[in-house]
């Protein structure tokens, strides 16, 4: 049989149709006759390249179709990483540092999640080497008041040696430096130059808003809660998931020492 080709315009209708979940992904698949796999590719394609769609020298097409199914593309929201200039620098820690263990080095990062009517803030504290979610918070305010909260939860389960972060003035707080230094945990902040420093939690942002908040609709804080809570338990407990981040002899070692 003949393969067929679909043009980019065919492509978009289907992959928002999937996107409507309307109907399975097996019964899209059987109506155009793809296979369920290129229809995967093509839903994880149009995710990371969405922000495109509406670049003047694109088609029209994808805008219509999107418009008509209620489909919006997501922009970047405020900047929250803005510099205290003033704060104290720190040295760098982790200049060709191998990650050989857990609690070696943990990440804290803080993202916008948009919301009907203004934004609510995610917090998350990562290990960097087993990329597990050592904790997290939803909040409605950036006062550092409900991150120190969850970090001194975390510090219940495990006392991480380093703590990297970006220099935004919630990181460079008196009671975030504070807490570290009674817990006696080394400071790391990310500097000018080292843009990638903070790759892994920026990593896991990004793939929860495509492959969670993006997709699934919610107007609540609590419905929203109720999504993270989800992705993240499979995130860090799935055995197909788990597999693809880590060996099993470092998950041997993540189970007894963190999770």
């Amino acid at each position: 049989m003949k393969r067929r080709h679909f043009t980019p315009e065919e492509k978009s209708k289907i992959v928002l149709e999937l996107l409507r979940v309307e109907k399975t992904s097996s019964e899209i698949a059987q109506a155009y006759q793809i296979h369920p796999n290129m229809l995967s590719r093509w839903k994880s394609e149009f995710l990371a390249n969405m922000h495109t769609v509406f670049a003047k020298e694109n088609s029209s097409t994808e805008k219509r179709y999107m418009g008509e199914m209620g489909i919006y593309v997501i922009y970047p929201g405020p900047n929250l990483s803005k510099r205290n200039k003033a704060h104290k620098v720190y040295p760098y820690l982790l200049r060709n540092l191998p990650i050989t263990r857990a609690n070696q080095v943990w990440g804290v990062d803080i993202t916008y999640v948009s919301m009907p009517k203004g934004w609510m803030y995610l917090f998350v504290i990562i290990d960097w080497y087993s990329r597990c979610i050592i904790d997290h918070e939803l909040s409605n305010t950036m006062e550092t008041g409900f991150m120190i909260e969850i970090l001194q939860r975390a510090f219940k389960k495990a006392i991480p040696e380093i703590m990297n972060s970006d220099q935004g003035s919630q990181f460079t707080s008196n009671e975030y430096i504070d807490l570290l230094k009674e817990n006696h945990v080394r400071i790391r902040m990310d500097s000018k130059g080292r843009a990638t420093d903070n790759a892994i939690t920026e990593g896991f942002f990004r793939n929860i808003k495509q492959e969670k908040l993006y997709i699934f609709e919610y107007s609540t804080p609590r419905k929203l809660r109720s999504l993270i809570n989800e992705y993240i338990h499979f995130y860090n407990f799935n055995p197909w998931i788990m597999s693809i981040r880590i060996s099993s002899i470092r998950l041997l070692r993540i189970q007894k020492n963190i999770l």
